[in-house]
């Protein structure tokens, strides 16, 4: 097996350590910012030209800088490119391309809710007091507040239950009391009729029997004032000749 001389080892490995990682953020220094510009342009249209030929794929690459100048590179034409481009996305018998952005979001919209699953799971366990181990304090005492909020929640809501209840079992209360005492006098009239069988045929109180009975006396009465004096008292004789009115007693 040949290894690399040491001499190239050593170099590529000086040069591999002294690559540092850079931040990707906006350049200030406006000096700074052109010569990135210049570098890395230069770097992204070779790129460019290496996919064009390597894949044999149509690229199209078109940069303005800062100052608005306009840097391209095509491997046919730009603007043939870009009505290819524009096809493409007005075609939408383009099911394949159609078909593989929908399953991306779908993809993107599935990880998502994996990872909020996983986060209510977690707090979930948390607020049943597993995994608090590694939780620090300020977070602890905010899952502390909670529960408390919670339980003062289910409290409420179970005093409200019980007291419905209560007062469900209240009216109920009420309502076999009334049946009850409707039972008892039923059962009493029932043995009070079993008792007199002549019960019946009296009135059906005291009231309605003096009622009838001054309805009774009020009509003999009428009857009484109509009556001819000579036929209540028939040994009383009276002469036809006597011209004298009858006067009632």
């Amino acid at each position: 097996m040949d290894y690399p001389p040491r001499q190239e080892f050593d170099s590529s490995s000086s040069r591999k350590s002294g690559r540092g990682k850079i931040e990707i953020k906006r350049i200030e220094n406006a000096t700074n910012q052109q010569v990135t510009f210049c570098k890395r342009r230069s770097g992204i249209l070779k790129k460019a030209y290496e996919l064009s030929v390597l894949c044999d794929a149509e690229v199209a690459l078109i940069v303005f800088s800062t100052r608005g100048r306009l840097y391209e590179y095509a491997s046919s034409s730009v603007r043939g490119t870009i009505e290819r481009y524009k096809k493409a996305c007005a075609d939408t018998t383009n099911s394949g391309s159609i078909s593989e952005a929908n399953t991306q979001f779908y993809q993107q919209q599935s990880n998502k809710l994996r990872k909020d699953i996983k986060e209510i799971q977690k707090a979930n366990r948390n607020m049943l007091g597993e995994g608090v181990e590694s939780i620090q304090p300020k977070d602890l005492k905010k899952i502390e507040g909670n529960l408390e909020r919670a339980i003062g929640k289910i409290r409420t809501r179970k005093n409200e239950l019980l007291f419905a209840e209560i007062e469900l079992m209240q009216k109920r209360e009420m309502e076999l009391q009334n049946a009850n005492l409707y039972l008892r006098a039923k059962i009493a009239e029932n043995e009070r009729a079993t008792t007199d069988p002549h019960m019946n045929l009296m009135p059906a109180s005291a009231s309605e029997y003096h009622h009838h009975q001054s309805m009774a006396s009020h009509s003999f009465d009428d009857v009484r004032s109509f009556i001819p004096v000579n036929l209540l008292e028939p040994n009383q004789h009276y002469s036809r000749q006597d011209p004298t009115a009858l006067q009632l007693v």
